[in-house]
């Protein structure tokens, strides 16, 4: 059999690409069990045969049954587990057990799924999709900022800031304070306003300042400018991601789902994750610590209410209870902390360990230095509670910037207090408006379901080409069974995220990637219904039917390509998999197709095409 030199190559091209797409499509056909994998934390910890020996007697201990224990490296090492059930509890076992008396922890323990992929396969990097929530199991949360809280948070930093500016230009004023609505800062004389003023439009360029005298005291009042606050809005969500995504790697999640949705909310799926109230615990509670001078030594339930420079905290059991009158102005906030480790003192008594920033290390020696005999109150706020966990006096000055934060702590709060303080200050409160849990055997009957009708979507479509193209027929069946093969191939390769819609898109790729193959069949027949030679229909059927089809698949792509830009979670996992679909289903339709029939009839001159019934107007007549 002689064949042509350029159809040739191109079989050969399309058989090299449907063998490499077999290839890493192949590991999504073997399935995974829940698996825990361990990784280092921390520099210098190593992965070794003496962790897993570790990890296998923590595992015995605890009558956990386990496979496949085995080391990758010294990168990490991971084993299966029967259930999700004996996943969680290997988890919780293994965090402690080899995290035991170490913050920042050691090792990192995440619960995620093992492929059965042979290790061949895996030499390749072929591997399988990630599975989405729905179809895996875990947790999703849906959380709302507060605008009121993230701008009145603005306003008390840039309080803050004015503050150490006026005092670094040692222009004299009589203190700055951030109100409800804006911030006041006052001044002794209308000279000192004035050349403060100039000096803070300058270098504030996001607040609008108004010049004030009442009863003999002089005020600027800035107030945020409207076209920034929703500038400061978004700065808060990307620093909430930012702060959710340290405290989420702090709970050994692997593949979590953390970004934006609309102007104000942002989602986190936790696969995996069962334990709701544990993840609501870390995500949503907020940490912040500030230092305030003491301006009162009395601690008493029973005082006269504070004046505007100085206000009443709460004290924490650690301090003997009762209240405390503490300065207004903030002389260092947690913003400054490079490192916090729950650690014990001298006494052997929890404590919390923070080591400051250079600048932060700075003014804290400042502080230090220019208070001695003082009393310094540190000020945790948590979810909108102030409690002075510790005021200790000053009685010398500190260079280092190393603080520590003693109070009535078990060692499992310090440790909780640190992760918080590590991880970052949500830069504003947020709550949960929607929260929902995905047991691990719904997501596997999710699955299941979706494969199902996939394949009886395909199914169907294969009966009626046949029935109705007959021969040709069968040839578009191949090539849409090659366009499955290459979108499941890209999505492993691109490691994309499969969720519920995501199959749902696969199964509308399905069906709108027929379409082509019914334009081309039906080209064919009109060349044949003109009594053009069949050899020669199949070129000017293909030939003809080209554009159309780029001009269908064209407008269906634009329509995608909007939904992933302007969509999110579900939407934009369908988006993803409908323009992949789009692309391969044009490829096979065009490409793969046309090979297919060029082998068929290579050496052939058919006196007629098995292409179903074709009607001639003229004479009623049939070429089947």
């Amino acid at each position: 059999m002689i064949v042509d030199r350029s159809l040739l190559f191109r079989a050969v091209l399309v058989l090299a690409t449907v063998v490499m797409a077999f290839l890493y499509a192949l590991p999504n056909v073997f399935g995974s069990d829940p698996a825990i994998q361990i990784a280092p934390a921390n520099f210098g910890v190593v992965i070794d045969k003496e962790t897993r020996n570790k990890v296998a007697s923590l595992l015995d201990a605890a009558n956990i049954p386990y496979t496949d224990l085995s080391l990758n490296g010294k990168s990490s090492l991971q084993f299966r587990l029967p259930s999700a059930d004996f996943q969680l509890r290997a988890r919780d076992i293994l965090d402690k057990g080899l995290n035991k008396g170490s913050n920042p922890k050691d090792y990192t323990v995440a619960i995620y799924l093992l492929s059965y992929s042979p290790r061949w396969l895996s030499a390749i990097h072929a591997v399988p999709m990630y599975l989405g929530l729905d179809l895996r199991g875990g947790v999703h949360f849906l959380f709302q900022l507060d605008v009121s809280g993230a701008l009145k948070k603005y306003k008390e930093s840039s309080a803050l800031s004015i503050r150490h500016f006026l005092r670094d230009g040692k222009i004299s004023n009589a203190g700055v304070l951030s109100r409800e609505e804006n911030i006041e800062i006052r001044f002794w004389s209308s000279e000192g306003m004035k050349a403060a003023l100039d000096l803070l439009r300058h270098n504030y360029p996001n607040l609008s300042f108004l010049e004030s005298q009442t009863l003999g005291k002089f005020l600027l009042i800035a107030t945020i400018q409207p076209k920034d606050k929703e500038k400061i809005v978004s700065d808060s969500i990307q620093q909430n991601i930012t702060t959710l995504h340290k405290r989420v790697n702090e709970l050994g999640v692997s593949e979590p789902l953390i970004q934006q949705q609309g102007a104000d909310r942002i989602v986190v799926e936790l696969p995996g994750i069962q334990d709701v109230a544990q993840a609501k615990k870390i995500l949503g509670k907020t940490a912040t610590l500030e230092m305030h001078l003491v301006s009162d030594d009395q601690l008493s339930s029973d005082y006269p209410p504070p004046d505007e420079e100085s206000f009443n905290m709460k004290l924490s059991a650690a301090a003997n209870g009762g209240k405390l009158i503490v300065n207004r102005t903030v002389l260092l906030t947690g913003d400054h902390i490079i490192r916090a480790d729950a650690d014990f003192d001298q006494n052997n008594q929890p404590i919390v360990s923070l080591q400051l920033d250079s600048a932060g290390a700075e003014i804290f020696r400042e502080v230090t230095r220019e208070n001695v005999g003082k009393r310094l109150a540190i000020v945790l706020f948590e979810d909108g509670v102030a409690n002075v966990v510790t005021a200790p006096r000053i009685n010398e000055e500190i260079p280092n910037g190393r603080v520590q934060i003693t109070g009535a702590f078990t060692f499992e709060e310090a440790s909780e207090t640190a992760l918080l303080l590590r991880a970052g200050a949500l830069a504003a409160p947020m709550e949960i408006v929607e929260e929902r849990t995905i047991g691990p055997r719904l997501g596997t009957e999710n699955i299941k379901k979706g494969v199902h009708a996939t394949l009886a979507g395909l199914l169907a479509i294969a009966v009626f080409m046949i029935f109705y193209y007959r021969l040709f027929g069968v040839f578009s069946v191949i090539a849409l069974s090659v366009n499955l093969l290459f979108l499941l191939a890209i999505l492993s390769i691109l490691q994309a995220t499969l969720t519920l819609p995501g199959i749902a898109a696969i199964a509308l790729t399905l069906g709108m990637a027929i379409d082509a193959n019914v334009l081309i069949n039906e080209r064919i027949r009109e060349e044949l219904r003109s009594s053009v030679l069949p050899i020669f229909a199949i070129k000017e059927g293909y030939a003809r039917a080209f554009s159309t089809i780029i001009d269908s698949n064209v407008t269906t792509l634009i329509a995608g390509v909007v939904l992933l830009i302007f969509g999110s979670g579900p939407v934009r996992g369908f988006a993803v998999v409908h323009c992949i679909g789009i692309l391969t289903s044009l490829f096979s339709s065009v490409v793969i197709s046309r090979t297919i029939v060029d082998l068929f009839y290579a050496n052939r001159s058919p006196s007629s095409l098995s292409i179903g019934q074709i009607w001639k107007p003229e004479s009623s007549a049939a070429n089947d």
